[in-house]
């Protein structure tokens, strides 16, 4: 077990435990996975988080979110969203406004060309993620994602 690995990190000596192994799999696996998302929104100007943020706020429809709101809903956490918004309100694929009575508080929409722009991925996104992992069967995947959603309870972090 872990000769694949060690091969594709040129690594000589033995993994100290399982789950260094299994933590090492996971970031090559993820990052493997991330590229061909990068590579899939190139040409749209979008990064992965802000692809994530677009979805997110076509999800919360023409109500909008506070911004801690997407923050907490982000799958991958970015320490600064106010900048990631301001990029994407400049592109004009989301608005911001201040709430009158708590003017700490802003919500954000997705826009109608944000929304054509996330609607326009959906079908090769999907695409990509049957590429990259429907070789491993419905059976396997179920597998997959209750293991993936172990590790992440025992990470203390969900």
């Amino acid at each position: 077990m872990g000769a694949r690995l060690k091969d594709e990190i040129k690594q000589g000596k033995p993994f100290a435990n399982p789950e260094q192994e299994a933590f090492l799999n996971l970031q090559r696996t993820a990052d493997a996975l991330m590229r061909g998302m990068e590579e899939m929104l190139k040409p749209t100007g979008l990064t992965q988080t802000q692809y994530n943020v677009l979805r997110i706020l076509r999800g919360a429809g023409a109500e909008g979110l506070l911004c801690r709101q997407v923050s907490e809903r982000m799958v991958t956490r970015d320490p600064d969203v106010t900048r990631m918004l301001d990029r994407l309100e400049s592109r004009g694929l989301v608005t911001r406004a201040r709430d009158r009575r708590d003017r700490r508080s802003i919500t954000v929409r997705i826009t109608s060309e944000g929304d054509r722009l996330v609607s326009q991925l959906d079908a090769p996104v999907a695409a990509l993620h049957r590429r990259q992992l429907s070789h491993l069967g419905d059976k396997n995947l179920v597998r997959l994602i209750a293991l993936l959603e172990g590790a992440r309870e025992g990470s203390g972090r969900t």
